[in-house]
C-alpha cells in the first residue's frame, strides 16, 4: 500500500462532513490507498498540517456534526507561494491527489493547483447552502432544513399562544434553499427568498387576508440574502398597527442551522460521495467534482460551477404560496 492520497475540509463547516472523511477514508483502504489528512483546510497544506488516517481513526465519526479535520478560511492561498508551498509539502509525503471537500470558493482555490501544478484535485460537494451550481445537492442541506424546521416548529407555539407575527430568519447567504425548503415544511404563511423577491405590500396583505380568513397568527421564513429579520419585523409592526395583532416579533436561527448530528440522508449523500469520488479516481479520473443529478451520483469537471448561480426551482415557490392558504 504505497499509494497516498490527501483529504481536506475547507470553508465553513456542515452535517455530513464526518462521513464523507470516513467514507474517503475507508474506501481508500479498500482500494489499497494511505489516506493523509490535511487540518485546518488549506491552512494546513501550507503549515503542514498532517495527520494519517487510517479505518479505525475514522469509526464512530458518521454520527458527529463538524469536521475532526477542522477548516479555516485561509488567505494566503490567493497568493502563488503559498500554494506552490502547499503541492511542495504534498509532494515531500508523496501524495498524489488531493480531495477536497467543500463549496464553491474551496473548488476554485483547488482548480489553481491544477492549473499551476497539474496536481490532480477530486471535489466533494458540501454547504448547509445548496448552492453550488452543477449538483442537485451538497452535503449538509438536509439536516440544515431539519434544524430550522425544528427550531421553527418550537416557535410556532408561542406565535400560536400569543397570536402574533413572528419572522424567522434562515441562512444561505445569497441563496433561497433553506428558506425555501424550511418554509414549506414548517407551514409558513410567507416565504422571502433572494431569487423571487416579494413587495413589503404582498407580505402585509397576505398576513391581513390570512387574518381575515381566521388565522389568529403568521410565521414568515425570510432567507438572510433577502433582508434581515429585525428589518422586516419593524416594517411589518408599523403596517400592521390599525390590525389586531398580538404583536409582531423575530428571531435569527443563525449558526444552529450548521451544527448538530447529521441526518440519515446527509449520511447516506456523504457515504455516498466519497466512495464514488475515490471510485472514480481509481479508474482514472481527475480534476473532477462528485454531483448528484437526476438522482444518481456523477462526476462533472471541476470548474462546471464557477460563476454560476444556481436557483430554487420555481415551482416550488409556488408550491408554497399555494399551501399558505
Amino acid at each position: 500500500m504505497d499509494r497516498k492520497i490527501a483529504v481536506l475540509t475547507s470553508g465553513g463547516d456542515a452535517p455530513g462532513l464526518n462521513a464523507a472523511i470516513r467514507a474517503v477514508v475507508r474506501a481508500a483502504y479498500h482500494y489499497e490507498y494511505k489516506v493523509l489528512g490535511v487540518k485546518r483546510g488549506y491552512k494546513g497544506l501550507i503549515e503542514k498540517d498532517f495527520c494519517y488516517l487510517n479505518p479505525r481513526d475514522v469509526g464512530l465519526i458518521i454520527n458527529r456534526g463538524g469536521t475532526i479535520l477542522l477548516t479555516s478560511r485561509e488567505p494566503r492561498f490567493k497568493e502563488y507561494e503559498y500554494r506552490k508551498k502547499a503541492i511542495e509539502n504534498l509532494k515531500e509525503e508523496g501524495v498524489e491527489a488531493l480531495f477536497v471537500i467543500g463549496g464553491n470558493g474551496s473548488f476554485q482555490a483547488a482548480n489553481l493547483l491544477v492549473k499551476e501544478f497539474n496536481f490532480p484535485v477530486i471535489g466533494i460537494p458540501k454547504t448547509i447552502d445548496n448552492d453550488t451550481y452543477g449538483t442537485d445537492y451538497t452535503i449538509g442541506f438536509d439536516t440544515a432544513v431539519n434544524n430550522a424546521v425544528d427550531a421553527i416548529d418550537k416557535i410556532r407555539d408561542t406565535t400560536m399562544s400569543h397570536e402574533r407575527v413572528f419572522v424567522v430568519e434562515v441562512m444561505g447567504r445569497d441563496s433561497g434553499f433553506i428558506a425555501l425548503e424550511a418554509g414549506i415544511a414548517s407551514g409558513a404563511d410567507v416565504i422571502l427568498i433572494p431569487e423571487y423577491p416579494f413587495p413589503m405590500h404582498v407580505i402585509v396583505d397576505t398576513v391581513i387576508k390570512s387574518r381575515e380568513r381566521g388565522k389568529r397568527f403568521s410565521i414568515i421564513v425570510v432567507a438572510e440574502g433577502v433582508a434581515s429579520a429585525k428589518d422586516v419585523a419593524q416594517v411589518l409592526e408599523e403596517k400592521l398597527k390599525p390590525y389586531d395583532f398580538g404583536g409582531v416579533r423575530y428571531s435569527v436561527l443563525g449558526y444552529i442551522q450548521r451544527g448538530g448530528s447529521p441526518t440519515a440522508y446527509d449520511r447516506n449523500m456523504a457515504s455516498r460521495f466519497g466512495v464514488f469520488a475515490v471510485e472514480e479516481y481509481k479508474k482514472g479520473n481527475k480534476n473532477f467534482m462528485v454531483a448528484y443529478e437526476k438522482g444518481e451520483v456523477v462526476s462533472k469537471p471541476l470548474d462546471v460551477s464557477f460563476g454560476k448561480i444556481k436557483k430554487p426551482d420555481l415551482k416550488e415557490f409556488e408550491l408554497g404560496n399555494i399551501l399558505s392558504l
